[in-house]
C-alpha cells in the first residue's frame, strides 16, 4: 500500500534543502533520516533522507546525493510517496488512513442509509468525507467528533449524527431535495480528535 507523505516545495538555501508540505499525521516516523521514499513522478526516486529539521515552523528535508539548490530546486512539486503494510495502523486509537476509510457505507445513528465513502479531503481545519448518494449526488461530511461518531471497520460502515440541515441543505444545493433550514453552524470549525492519515 502506498501513501503520499508530502510534496516538495521550494529549495532552501544552497546546501541541498528543500521545504515540504506535509501530507500525514505522523511526519516523525515517515518522514525521518534514512526513510526511502517513492517519488512521483518515479525517475526523481527513490529519494532516501538524509536529514530533517524544523525552521520557521516548517519542515526542511536534505536527501542523499541533492548538495546544491539546483538539485534541490529539480524536485519542486515531487511527491513523496511511502509503502506500508495495508494492516499497519496508525499509532492514535482515533486515527485512520484514508485507505480504510474509502468505500464506508455511511449511516446516521438510526440507521438511514446516507451513501458511500468515494474521497476524503483534507483542508487545513478538518477532513472532509466525501459521500456519494444511491442518486449519484455528492454530500459532504466534516470528519470531526461529533458528527462522526463511530468507525467500525468490521461492519464498514461510518456511523454519523448529522446537525439539522447537513445532509438535506446540501441535497437542495444539488437540486435533489428543497429544504429551507439554515446550516448549524457548530458543523464548521470543529476539531476532532479522530483524524485520518493521507
Amino acid at each position: 500500500m502506498q501513501l503520499v507523505v508530502a510534496r516538495i516545495g521550494r529549495a532552501h538555501g544552497i546546501k541541498g534543502e528543500v521545504t515540504v508540505e506535509v501530507r500525514t499525521d505522523e511526519p516523525e516516523l515517515r518522514l525521518a533520516p534514512g526513510a526511502v521514499l517513492l517519488t512521483d513522478p518515479a525517475p526523481t526516486g527513490p529519494l532516501t533522507i538524509e536529514t530533517g529539521r524544523v525552521h520557521s515552523g516548517r519542515l526542511l528535508l536534505r536527501f542523499e546525493g541533492v548538495r546544491d539548490r539546483t538539485g534541490a530546486e529539480a524536485l519542486r512539486n515531487t511527491l513523496l510517496i511511502a509503502e506500508i503494510d495495508p494492516a499497519e495502523l496508525p499509532e492514535e486509537e482515533d486515527e485512520y488512513y484514508d485507505h480504510q476509510l474509502m468505500d464506508l457505507d455511511v449511516v446516521t445513528k438510526d440507521g438511514t442509509e446516507i451513501g458511500r465513502i468515494t474521497e476524503i479531503s483534507h483542508l487545513p481545519s478538518q477532513d472532509l468525507f466525501i459521500v456519494e448518494r444511491a442518486d449519484g449526488s455528492e454530500v459532504l461530511i466534516p470528519f470531526v467528533e461529533a458528527i462522526v461518531i463511530e468507525i467500525d471497520l468490521v461492519e464498514q460502515r461510518a456511523v454519523i449524527d448529522p446537525p439539522p440541515g447537513l445532509i438535506d441543505d446540501q441535497a437542495a444545493d444539488d437540486g435533489t431535495a428543497p429544504d429551507d433550514a439554515a446550516p448549524d453552524e457548530a458543523a464548521d470549525g470543529s476539531s476532532a480528535s479522530n483524524r485520518d492519515e493521507s
